[in-house]
């Protein structure tokens, strides 16, 4: 699913392109006449080849230290042509591909972190390289050892079996052997048709790259379990998309990213053997092939989890059982991690699952602004299906799939004991533990304190508070604070609670009032038909909406900040008398403090991957400047620091006239709000689907 986003008015970036870009992108031109195969319509570095990528060799110094070792593709079945014709692809785990060339490579970004996992360290990348990893990251020639290779996988999509899927945009590269003995799948995501592209083009495009990239980074370094971005790689060649599904299609780059993991194995990739659905009537292509799902079985746990195949190598129920409680913790302690920085994911599909527990395939997520536990970042999401509150019992849900895909091997009655037994109790513990140091409360577990967290984020949902902000500003409150300074706190935390104006946005409602009139009749006289067009729960919602738009308007800007401070001097009170718990009988209150604050600036970030944030990097990039995006990969980088120059964080005063520009479509990356700023109110009309 590609992820969108609404633009606002006209705010289109001056082209600042650098001059090295300029150069190194004139110099992508013309490359190695093998780029290019004989007789192609296009020349040069982006000749978008009909027949697909050139082979291997070529390499230079800092890409040819790449050292293959293409473990998935020996230990899995693999289909062995090349036709790249969407089909069912039955018996197989893996078929054969080709990248499909693009015109004029050039390189929007990499992530040096990542690269070096792959054993590609530099200090400072010159242009020789940024060309290279153009040239080779697009998929335009491949690298010596690469095989490339399309992954057959199923899913339940939104709770319905979807059949066959596969990587119908990605492409397997190989695996690279990392200089720390890791083993590192290569993917390029973008990088053209596959059997599996059904009737897409297997194209990506800047926006969605952009915002793939720049979020498998940032969680990383927000220490989430996460697949990794090397590179971002546009192009002139182009795809044309209907963005927002309304009958208004543009033109668009196409651009690939490098994805990195350990493996992109997923939860759909053990449904290929699913018989027919008794709801869709769709099947898996490879029903009745227990053979392969043994084999699956055994590359994914004695690969992945050496210790479990080295524990149970005389019993594989066992052994498949120790491997299905494990990647079930390691989910439910995944989704807290989510819940406990505000990410949703935005598609949380069977076949969006990693076998081995990590955030995969960044599609239409949102970070939360104003704190909301039915907030849905997915506009396509119109049940909200996968809304914030949800994640963890889908999550849940989407474990008992693959338990019923693990069958003969793993027998049902023992998995579904494992989930009841240990997902819930695992999400609970490590969602706690995390939400704890949040707060610093680092010397006593209480069990109070599951109702204090509770309270803190009831106050925010009351006070419509930002969720990063606010949790961020909580390590400056003290438990000595005398009658002004707790006021000075009171007076920033408001400044983090959603305005008038924000609410009245967020609240305002959504259907006409002859249609909720009709709707709600409809629901009384013919409950059958009002389920094929409506839900009972989307009403409800309109209805609220209408109830809160109808208080505000009844309030004053006044009686808001004094309502917003009510609240959280009650929460504050609370929170006071926890920490004062904490310090009892200690003799260095100081040290303990230090010590508190150092926790809570640990892990809560400052900042975080908004949609405004990769909006202006998006709306920069496509007007041919990529630095807002390289700017913001080096802020991610770092999210728990103080990062920006002086010159681009502002007073109270700057920031309320930079919002209310922002707000009016001005200006330049530079004279922008500082990234750890409340979204502008432009924000709001974003949408990603």
């Amino acid at each position: 699913m590609a992820a969108s986003l609404r633009a606002r008015g006209n705010r289109s970036l001056p082209s600042l392109v650098p001059a090295s870009l300029r150069r190194f992108g004139a110099a992508m031109q013309h490359p190695a006449a093998s780029s290019a195969r004989p007789g192609s319509p296009e020349h040069g570095a982006g000749a978008a080849a009909e027949s697909g990528a050139s082979a291997g060799g070529g390499a230079g110094g800092w890409l040819g230290a790449l050292r293959f070792d293409n473990l998935a593709l020996r230990s899995l079945p693999v289909e062995p042509s090349e036709d790249s014709a969407p089909r069912a692809v039955p018996g197989a785990c893996f078929c054969r591909v080709r990248p499909t060339p693009l015109r004029n490579p050039r390189l929007v970004a990499m992530s040096l972190p990542a690269l070096a996992l792959l054993g590609l360290e530099a200090a400072e990348v010159e242009e020789r390289e940024e060309a290279e990893a153009a040239l080779y990251f697009s998929g335009n020639r491949l690298l010596p050892g690469s095989e490339p290779a399309a992954h057959c996988y199923c899913g339940h999509q939104f709770g319905s079996f979807a059949g066959q899927l596969g990587d119908g945009a990605a492409m397997y590269l190989g695996e690279v052997l990392g200089p720390r003995g890791g083993r590192w799948e290569m993917q390029l995501k973008g990088a053209g048709l596959t059997p599996f592209s059904r009737q897409a083009d297997g194209r990506k495009v800047l926006r969605s790259s952009i915002r793939e990239f720049l979020c498998s980074e940032a969680m990383f370094h927000l220490g989430i379990p996460t697949t990794r971005a090397g590179t971002c790689v546009t192009s002139d060649s182009e795809v044309v998309r209907d963005i927002f599904y309304d009958g208004n299609p543009k033109k668009e780059k196409c651009t690939v990213v490098l994805r990195i993991a350990s493996t992109f194995l997923r939860f759909g990739s053990f449904e290929i053997f699913k018989p027919t659905d008794e709801y869709t009537g769709r099947k898996g292509p490879s029903v009745n092939r227990n053979d392969i799902r043994i084999q699956m079985l055994d590359y994914v746990i004695g690969t992945f989890y050496p210790e479990i195949q080295e524990a149970y190598s005389d019993n594989n129920i066992q052994r498949n059982a120790a491997f299905f409680k494990e990647i079930t913790k390691r989910t439910a302690r995944l989704v807290a991690e989510w819940q406990c920085v505000g990410f949703c994911h935005g598609v949380l599909n069977t076949d969006n699952m990693s076998i081995v527990g990590l955030t995969i395939d960044y599609g239409p997520f949102g970070f939360m602004d104003r704190y909301d536990p039915d907030h849905i970042c997915n506009g396509s999401d119109n049940t909200g299906r996968y809304a914030y509150n949800k994640q963890p019992e889908i999550c849940k849900w989407n474990l008992g799939k693959l338990a019923e895909a693990l069958v003969p091997e793993l027998p049902l009655e023992i998995s579904e004991l494992i989930l009841e037994e240990e997902y819930d109790a695992e999400f609970e513990k490590h969602y706690l533990q995390k939400m704890r140091k949040k707060l610093g409360l680092i010397r006593l577990e209480l069990e109070e304190d599951n109702k204090l967290v509770s309270e803190l984020l009831e106050t925010m949902h009351l006070t419509g508070g930002d969720f990063t902000n606010i949790f961020y500003l909580l390590s400056s409150f003290s438990v000595d604070f005398d009658p002004s300074r707790l006021e000075d706190f009171l007076e920033k935390l408001a400044r983090q609670c959603a305005s008038m104006e924000e609410l009245k946005v967020a609240f305002k409602p959504q259907m006409d009032p002859r249609q909720l009139s009709m709707m709600l009749m409809l629901a009384q006289s013919n409950p059958q038909l009002f389920a094929l067009i409506g839900t009972k729960a989307n009403i409800n919602k309109e209805l609220e909406r209408i109830e809160q738009f109808t208080k505000l308007e009844q309030l004053t800007a006044a009686d808001l900040l004094s309502r917003n401070k009510k609240h959280w001097t009650e929460w504050l009170e609370k929170y006071k008398v926890r920490l004062q718990k904490e310090i009892e009988g200690i003799s260095d209150a100081d040290a303990w403090n230090t010590d508190r604050v150092k926790v809570m600036n640990s892990n809560n970030p400052k900042y975080i991957l908004r949609n405004y944030i990769a909006q202006n990097a998006i709306e920069a990039a496509e007007n041919g400047d990529f630095s807002e995006v390289r700017n913001v990969l080096k802020l991610l980088e770092n999210p728990f620091q103080e990062t920006e120059s002086s010159t681009e964080v502002k007073g109270d005063t700057e920031e309320e006239e930079a919002t209310a520009a922002a707000a009016a479509c001005a200006q330049a990356t530079r004279s922008r709000l500082p990234y750890c700023s409340k979204p502008p109110l432009w924000a709001s009309e974003l949408c990603v689907t």
